[in-house]
């Protein structure tokens, strides 16, 4: 994993948020963990991003309050993040990990709706990170690939949302390539 410093201290920061019920600390997290994860290309960095966002999105609804199982879903969330939070003190790769492989597994073991609410946030989240990651100029394919979406829901996506048209994403006309290029060998 890259950054390990960096990935501590939004999971420590991300562990507080949770205590605070502050979705909007835990969005300005996730928006942190992607530059690192557009650069890096780590899938580490990138599940955490995912997480955060998910957890986010969770608090910011209240409808998860209503299902009985909500309380004890974000404690057992607390549990994998302080595990995640050892490991990397540890230097333990595979244990940080196999910690993510079971926080995804903790999502799968819920029941009823709460489980497919749940489940529907982390993919809303997958793809909305994606366009993260898209924006700052990595592939659609690859990024898709990086995120396990398909091209369709990250092109549908980032076309509602203008990801391109974004002036940094416009590319100069032939002409004006030229010329700048001539200009370069004067």
């Amino acid at each position: 994993m890259q950054e390990s410093e960096n990935v501590l201290r939004i999971l420590k920061e991300t562990k507080e948020a949770i205590k605070e019920e502050d979705n909007i600390k835990l969005k300005n997290l996730s928006n942190q963990t992607v530059h690192t994860a557009s650069v890096s290309q780590d899938p580490e960095n990138i599940a955490i991003a995912v997480i955060v966002y998910s957890l986010s999105k969770i608090l910011e609804r209240p409808k998860y309050r209503e299902y009985s199982a909500s309380g004890k879903l974000f404690n057992e969330f607390g549990l994998c993040i302080d595990n995640l939070i050892i490991d990397i003190k540890e230097k333990n790769t595979e244990g940080f990990t196999k910690e993510l492989t079971h926080f995804r597994e903790k999502i799968n073991n819920l029941s009823g709706k709460l489980k497919i609410y749940v489940q529907e946030v982390f993919r809303k989240a997958s793809i909305n990170k994606a366009s993260r990651i898209y924006e700052h100029g990595i592939s659609l394919e690859r990024t898709s690939k990086l995120w396990g979406i398909t091209m369709y829901e990250l092109a549908n996506y980032a076309g509602q949302t203008g990801i391109s048209d974004v002036p940094e994403s416009n590319t100069a006309d032939v002409k004006s390539r030229i010329k700048l290029a001539m200009e370069m060998f004067k």
